[in-house]
């Protein structure tokens, strides 16, 4: 087995991206190193990733960060929308990207969009192709290696991170398709794992080829993310006895990862009413002792369609100051349609938005120092820097000068009777707050 950064953690040292990590994030290398060394932190890389990538940790003590979804779809196939997508991601402050294409030449447009997404780490869901590629090769479905040599194919592409259904097995799925749920599996990777399997009286590739793949992730030091093909598509599905039972899977499968110094999240929910968020990231914390953990959503509603973003960025918010990694955006577009640039816009900043308030939860003032900082900014009626620290300055600065011909130091929405301007005269006699000790005063008054 190739020594992995795991490995190197583990074994007393300090890699450089341990050291970047904690000089961005402000925390102790020591206690990032042992973090990583455990698996209770992640460092997404592909020692084959030709190109400056962005190095971030994922995991405890770590700001949340938020991924962003695009790719083609099989009945809609536009390149040029889809490296927008890419560009808009990077500029407006994703962590992640992942290429869920399913439309046209997948292997070719995987490195245009890898290429597009730089400096992001960058995901692929390796199942897509496996199944899509191997029934145009084969003319039915793919024998069992086929799965594996797609995998290693995106390896050797550099991808950063995969979701690998691997937790998903043959009983599972038998169970899965008899089920009374709503919507049996909402998985696209899921589905097609339980077709090949029923189809072809086999147990899930992944599955039982989990020791091989271990290898191939060493060698390439990249990390597995691993996939819930049963997560809930209905709240009322949400902790039945098919989730639960492939989050135990995958966490026996995440034990023999760290044994060999595989990097590995786990991923989750899903729909998910919201006073089950919380014992959702507890349980799945309790079981995979502490990895890192990549929720889509929970949306917290089935109701929403056409605003879903919304329904996702509330379950994030609650899942992130429970303990949540990594937050896949949402977008209006979902269950409905494939998303516009604006729409993936819409959508990331709606998670960016809900991974902060858990942050504030989760970190403590660490993350609210933006929150005050913002704070004094409007007290002072100092646009600016108010535009600056908005986590979307284009749209604020869109939004304060959408009405022409007024000239006020204030907002449109007071006008004249501000109360900044009705309070001027005493608020300028006052001693100002500052930051330390508004922070402090935050640091005591919270209730966790």
């Amino acid at each position: 087995m190739a020594k992995t950064i795991m490995l190197e953690a583990r074994s007393g040292s300090i890699p450089e991206e341990v050291e970047i990590v904690a000089r961005n994030e402000d925390v102790n290398p020591l206690k990032l190193a042992r973090r990583l060394s455990e698996g209770r932190v992640i460092i997404p890389r592909n020692t084959r990733r030709k190109g400056k990538v962005r190095v971030i940790g994922i995991g405890e003590g770590l700001r949340t960060k938020v991924n962003v979804n695009i790719g083609t779809s099989g009945s809609l196939v536009n390149i040029d929308m889809e490296r927008e997508k890419a560009r808009v991601a990077v500029k407006y402050g994703s962590d992640t990207i992942m290429d869920l294409s399913t439309g046209g030449n997948i292997s070719e447009i995987r490195r245009i969009l890898m290429e597009e997404s730089k400096p992001l780490p960058f995901g692929t869901v390796p199942t897509y192709q496996a199944w899509i590629d191997g029934i145009r090769k084969y003319g039915s479905l793919p024998p069992e290696d086929w799965f594996i040599k797609v995998i290693e194919e995106h390896l050797r592409d550099g991808v950063d991170f995969m979701t690998i259904h691997a937790g998903i097995t043959r009983e599972l799925s038998e169970k899965a398709v008899k089920s009374r749920r709503v919507q049996p599996i909402v998985s696209r990777g899921g589905a097609m794992i339980t077709v090949w399997m029923l189809e072809m009286n086999q147990e899930n590739p992944y599955y039982r080829n989990w020791d091989y793949l271990l290898e191939l992730f060493a060698e390439y030091d990249a990390v597995i993310s691993l996939g819930d093909a049963l997560r809930p598509g209905a709240i009322v599905d949400a902790h039945d006895e098919l989730q639960l039972g492939e989050l135990y899977i995958n966490s026996k499968l995440l034990e023999k990862a760290r044994e060999k110094g595989v990097q590995v999240m786990v991923e989750g929910p899903g729909h998910m009413p919201l006073d089950k968020i919380v014992l959702d990231v507890k349980l799945m914390k309790t079981l995979t002792k502490g990895a890192p953990y990549y929720v889509l959503g929970p949306l917290v509603t089935d109701v929403a369609a056409g605003y879903d973003h919304i329904a996702s960025a509330i379950g994030a918010a609650i899942a992130v100051a429970s303990g949540v990694d990594l937050v896949c955006y949402l977008t209006p577009a979902e269950h409905l349609n494939l998303p516009t640039p604006e729409q993936v816009r819409e959508g990331l900043i709606a998670a960016k938005i809900a991974a902060h308030a858990g942050d504030i939860i989760k970190l403590g003032p660490k993350a609210a120092k933006w929150d005050i900082e913002m704070s004094i900014s409007r007290a002072k009626l100092d646009w600016n820097t108010m535009f600056k620290l908005a986590i979307d300055p284009e749209k604020a600065k869109e939004i304060y000068s959408q009405y022409s011909g007024v000239n006020i130091s204030s907002c449109n929405m007071c006008g004249q009777y501000c109360v900044f301007l009705l309070l001027d005269k005493w608020l300028k006699s006052r001693s100002k707050p500052k930051i330390d000790e508004l922070l402090n005063l935050f640091k005591e008054s919270s209730l966790v």
